[in-house]
């Protein structure tokens, strides 16, 4: 009996001079609804993600697939748009859900505003999956192969990630994150990037999805269908296992202490009562001399045991110190700070890096522009340099089309006047050499190799996550840092304002660290590299590679379309 899909046979054709009906196929939908619900699992949901829940990135894009390519009712090209578009914005409101809590909580905004920043910031990156949809649609409608848009599937998803990175600028929690515990699979982000680790999961959607989309009867025992079930399997099984997988274990050589002071960033944090400032730049000192302590082995809220390390008699001072992104006021021009810094670096012996706001009057405006910033300093409480925040954060340090959208004001308050910086750069401090990124950068991973290719032996990300409260946010924050650890073989140093304060180790591993929401200090320990991985040296040459060809083959299959 011939494999028919009842439910969608094309519905019989109108009778001249009436209305064109379309039947929306709701049978497809639910099926795209069922992706939409798959994807949420392989990334964090509330908490830290258990590793095995990863194996759902390896067929939870099947039944779109199923679904954008099945015979569709009429107008498979606006269907199959709709249907993707429709599982792109629930995911998004299901990953990012934390925007809503975000605006509604710290921001002010009433939960009906909220509400509605969620859903559009959903409608407009579910873009991407719409013209996902309508990409394989068009090329199985050009060349009458289902297999053909199938195999073109990893190559345009890909080509997609890379728009969100470079067009929209939000590439959060992209596919191929969803595998950062997978010891196996990750290793190919020092080649590719984590838009390899996509296109792979994406080919063996394809190939699953390719086992329930009609194809040819061959004269052997097996259908192509068959054939193609039974090898995504294999290859599903074989990368799936990778969480099993332990990557050698890396050498630590030096001792980083991360100070979490746990703020709340709902305060003004001026630190104008008696004595405020001197308790709090006391308690960082206190903090900033704690080189040996408990510490978690792991991520905190998971079963990652407490280990208290054997301290040695005599008092030691870390490599460095690092105070995280934070609602603190050091602003670099304040002369309390500038006094305060250097004490601290000298007390504990250490070099410093600091967030904070730097400043630089503006010629040409005749005005002083303020930077997020970090601050270095050597043991001697010199300022070495200091680091501008390139890649801002829309709504939170900058307002995108200010005059357009003025109500943001509301949200954003001060934050909105803050200026990109315009240079990367590479400190020097005991003889090594550190690259410091803050927050949002930490998602970009074109820009954050760009500090190794520059020389860095060592990554430091300052962050404050406590704008996320206990969402998803701080864990799928945790694991696209991770990546960046990943990508580059090096050691990261995150420290966070409310945790997760963290050194993971250049396989992407969480080494070390402390429980959110607690006044604590991590003595970290790390190590310093200076090897370049092919993704360091080239960035995002392999998406560049699966765009260009995405390019060509819907042009192929335009001109198809036209002479046929």
């Amino acid at each position: 009996m011939p494999y028919t899909l009842t439910c969608m046979e094309p519905s019989p054709q109108p009778e001249p001079g009436s209305l064109r009906r379309w039947s929306f196929p709701w049978s497809l939908v639910a099926a795209a609804g069922l992706s939409a619900g798959l994807l949420e699992l392989p990334f964090p949901i509330a908490g830290p993600m258990p590793p095995w829940r990863s194996v759902f990135a390896w067929f939870a894009l099947a039944p779109l697939l199923w679904a954008v390519l099945a015979p569709a009712c009429t107008r498979p090209l606006r269907s199959a748009f709709l249907i993707a578009y429709i599982c792109g914005i629930l995911w998004y409101v299901g990953n990012c859900y934390w925007i809503y809590d975000t605006m509604l909580i710290y921001g002010g905004l009433p939960p009906v505003v909220s509400a509605l920043l969620l859903v559009g910031f959903s409608l407009v990156l579910g873009l991407y999956f719409g013209l996902f949809g309508l990409g394989l649609a068009f090329v199985r409608k050009a060349t009458g192969s289902t297999r053909l848009a199938l195999a073109f599937a990893p190559f345009l998803w890909t080509a997609l990630e890379l728009a969100a990175a470079r067009i929209t600028s939000v590439p959060w929690d992209q596919l191929g994150y969803s595998q950062v515990d997978n010891g196996l699979v990750n290793q190919l982000a020092p080649w590719t990037g984590v838009y390899g680790i996509s296109f792979l999961l994406v080919f063996v959607n394809a190939l699953l999805a390719g086992g329930f989309l009609p194809g040819r009867r061959s004269a052997s025992r097996f259908s192509n269908r068959t054939a193609w079930a039974l090898c995504g399997v294999v290859v599903m099984a074989s990368g799936a296992c990778g969480v099993l997988h332990q990557p050698l274990k890396q050498v630590a050589s030096a001792i980083a202490v991360l100070v979490q002071p746990n703020l709340d960033v709902a305060s003004t944090g001026y630190w104008l009562g008696p004595g405020e400032w001197s308790g709090h730049i006391a308690q960082f000192t206190q903090l900033a001399e704690e080189d040996c302590k408990s510490y978690i082995a792991g991520i905190p809220q998971t079963r990652a045991q407490t280990v208290n390390p054997p301290c040695p008699l005599q008092p030691t001072h870390p490599d460095l110190v690092v105070w995280p992104e934070a609602p603190a006021p050091f602003f670099e021009n304040d002369p309390r700070f500038q006094q305060s810094m250097p004490q601290v670096a000298r007390a504990v012996h250490a070099p410093l890096i600091v967030n904070g706001v730097g400043s630089d009057f503006s010629p040409g405006q005749g005005v002083w522009q303020d930077h997020v910033s970090a601050m270095i300093y050597n043991a001697a409480g010199d300022e070495l340099g200091r680091y501008d925040k390139m890649h801002l954060v829309p709504f939170g340090e900058y307002i995108p089309f200010a005059r357009l959208l003025f109500f943001a004001r509301k949200l954003t308050g001060k934050v909105a006047s803050y200026t990109p910086g315009s240079m990367r750069k590479v400190f020097h401090l005991d003889g090594h050499r550190y690259g410091v990124f803050i927050c949002y950068e930490a998602v970009f991973a074109d820009e954050v190799r760009q500090f190794v290719k520059l020389g860095a032996e060592v990554l430091v990300n300052l962050s404050d996550d406590g704008w996320y409260g206990d969402t998803s946010a701080p864990w799928q924050h945790l694991n696209m840092a991770r990546m960046r650890a990943i990508e580059n073989r090096r050691w990261l140093l995150r420290d966070t304002n409310t945790g997760v304060t963290a050194v993971i180790d250049p396989c992407g591993r969480v080494r070390q660290s402390i429980p959110r929401h607690r006044v604590d200090a991590l003595p970290a320990e790390f190590g310093f590299r200076d090897d370049i991985t092919f993704y360091t040296a080239h960035g995002d040459v392999f998406a560049w590679l699966c765009a260009i060809l995405s390019i060509g083959v819907v042009f192929w299959s335009w001109n198809r379309q036209r002479s046929s």
